[in-house]
């Protein structure tokens, strides 16, 4: 068992590695370069004398606002090793939103990666108490710092380490606070989850536990760093001294997996339902492919037992099924992972088995900003469909009366920022931390999640409903990208469906259909009747207070960039009822006499 005590422990075990290739990123022409270990340490070193000489000390708020790339894993390293504490921003945040948050931080520098993200910080600079911008790409910004000018003698500095600067770094103590992380939030207003140097180590300690990663193995930091999940997954990786390759964009994913063949993939699930479409729309293109892909599904789903538990089909359809078809799904991901992570939202039963039959085991984990994030991870060695896995052993576990999930454990932070009565609210009476989500343990230990609290729909019948299992049975359709379950207080459920337009509208030339914009394309009798026939196929495996009587299909495409979604990619459904309120209402207008 690792014996981490803090995330500068973690940046020491990089500067010791004798990793030359610690760090990949692609340069302007689109080419992976490397850097080692030890120049990482240097930049790191480099970049924290600088915050030095502005009167940064510990405790002081450094923001960083940008996509993933090495500059941002520096920028992390060098105020956590002079005991400063950061506050990772989302990049797709307003000017607006990123105005409120450096407010409220105190934050007194701001590390941007783009003149973009620049301008956002400028625009809202007045209101804050940033003194400094560092801007990481090369542009010439009057009041900027370029990253690049303060780093410039950085790699000359060759292998000598500074006396000084490691003690500094080594007297960060555990209950010293590392980083102040901003929930987007699925209901409410963002709150500022304060996270421990002690919180996040001792998660690094245990939930490394069941994998065997090594300096040989690569893992591309794709995921928002903004987001505990994608921080967590590059500590661990560098505390393995293994190999981090930054993509700044879902855009480059597919080019970076080709290229780097990862051997450890982390997403959230998304990502492996967006794969799975993609595989069924090329196999849909023509009649031959749709055979051959169907048939090896099929085959695939016979031997879907021998790959949870592990093991390789020796079946002679499996291999040719395998060769034909799985070989080339797995390739889509490099070819080389060994370890399938999924976390960040619940993954769901259909595409945990879809994949399983197609030779891919999902590990999926389960954990919340709130606690470092990992409570709960499937191993290969303790695997169990559905479950998110057995808890951590440092992790206590408790199931309240209504369901509700309690924990408590050295991962679980101390509290909300400047938000002490949010933060009573939060833990009970001897200190169990309120997870908000519903969930069991069953016999073996193994935990599940069922759905969120605050998002149980209760119909006026008083049934009560979990709509996440619903909408993912709804996503595992190849026409849909996303959907959402609304009736709460209402006789019977309904869904708003935001389609995959790609496929939607490849299979609408198909059939003839002539539309010339989406919201046409939509109302068409021929697209309404392909959705109906998926929500009845959907509603065949529910129980009758389930199903959904009626359904919407919307002409947007659901994104974070439009609001609906979080950056782990759930739903807003707070955004969604808003938006859509004029279509749920006609959902219920005749409810009193409708059929429940």
């Amino acid at each position: 068992m690792l014996q981490l005590k803090t995330i500068n422990d973690i940046f020491f075990l990089v500067a010791t590695s004798s990793q030359p290739r610690a760090v990949l990123y692609m340069d302007a022409a689109g080419k992976w370069q490397a850097f080692s270990g030890m120049q990482m340490y240097q930049r790191v070193r480099t970049f924290a004398e600088a915050l030095g000489r502005w009167g940064i000390q510990k405790g002081d708020r450094i923001a960083i606002l940008g996509e993933n790339r090495w500059e941002w894993a520096v920028a992390d390293f060098a105020a956590l090793a002079i005991g400063a504490v950061d506050v990772p921003i989302y990049p797709t945040l307003t000017a607006e939103q990123i105005g409120v948050l450096l407010a409220d931080s105190g934050a007194r520098v701001a590390v941007v990666s783009s003149r973009q993200q620049y301008d956002k910080v400028a625009t809202v600079r007045s209101q804050t108490a940033i003194e400094k911008i560092v801007l990481m790409d090369d542009e010439g910004v009057a009041d900027a710092v370029l990253l690049s000018s303060l780093l410039k003698d950085a790699d000359s500095r060759g292998t000598e380490r500074d006396a000084a600067f490691d003690r500094a770094a080594y007297d960060v103590a555990p209950n010293d606070l590392a980083t102040l992380i901003y929930t987007s939030g699925t209901t409410g207003e963002p709150k500022g989850v304060m996270l421990t140097h002690g919180n996040i180590a001792s998660n690094v300690n245990y939930s490394l536990a069941g994998f065997d990663i090594a300096q040989q193995d690569a893992c591309i930091s794709f995921l928002p760093l903004s987001h505990i999940t994608a921080r967590h997954l590059d500590y661990a990786i560098y505390t393995k001294q293994a190999t981090v390759a930054y993509c700044p964009s879902f855009e480059k994913l597919p080019v970076a997996l080709k290229e780097i063949r990862p051997t450890v993939l982390v997403a959230v699930p998304r990502v492996f339902e967006k794969v799975r479409q993609e595989a069924e729309r090329q196999a849909s293109l023509s009649g031959a492919k749709k055979r051959i892909f169907g048939w090896a599904v099929k085959t695939g789903q016979k031997h879907r037992e021998d790959i949870l538990q592990g093991q390789a089909p020796t079946g002679l359809g499996w291999k040719l099924a395998n060769k034909l078809v799985f070989s080339k799904i797995q390739q889509g991901f490099g070819g080389r992972v060994r370890y399938y992570i999924a976390g960040g939202a619940p993954l769901g039963m259909d595409t945990a088995s879809w994949f399983a039959g197609v030779g891919i085991r999902i590990l999926e984990g389960y954990g919340l900003t709130e606690t470092s994030p990992v409570l709960a991870i499937n191993t290969t060695a303790a695997y169990r469909i559905g479950s998110v896995g057995k808890p951590l052993p440092n992790v206590e576990c408790r199931i309240a009366e209504d369901g509700e999930l309690l924990v408590r454990g050295p991962n679980v932070f101390p509290g909300y920022w400047h938000k002490p009565g949010e933060t009573a609210e939060t833990f009970d009476a001897e200190h169990w931390f309120r997870t908000g989500d519903i969930g069991r343990i069953d016999d073996d230990g193994f935990l599940y999640i069922t759905d969120r609290k605050k998002e149980l729909l209760k119909t006026s019948g008083g049934k009560l409903v979990a709509p996440q299992p619903i909408e993912n049975k709804l996503k595992a359709f190849l026409f849909v990208g996303q959907a959402a379950v609304v009736g709460d207080k209402h006789k019977f459920l309904s869904a708003l469906i935001s389609p995959n337009f790609v496929a939607l509208e490849e299979w609408a030339k198909q059939q003839g259909i002539s539309a010339p914009t989406r919201r046409e394309l939509v109302a068409d009798a021929k697209v309404v009747a392909r959705y109906q026939s998926i929500v009845d196929e959907v509603n065949g495996g529910l129980a009758q207070f389930e199903t959904m009587k009626r359904f919407r299909v919307v002409p947007e495409e659901w994104s974070l960039a439009d609001g609906e979604l979080t950056p782990s990619l759930k739903l807003k459904r707070r955004i969604i009822n808003q938006k859509y309120a004029d279509e749920i209402a006609a959902f219920y207008v005749d409810e009193a006499t409708a059929k429940g």
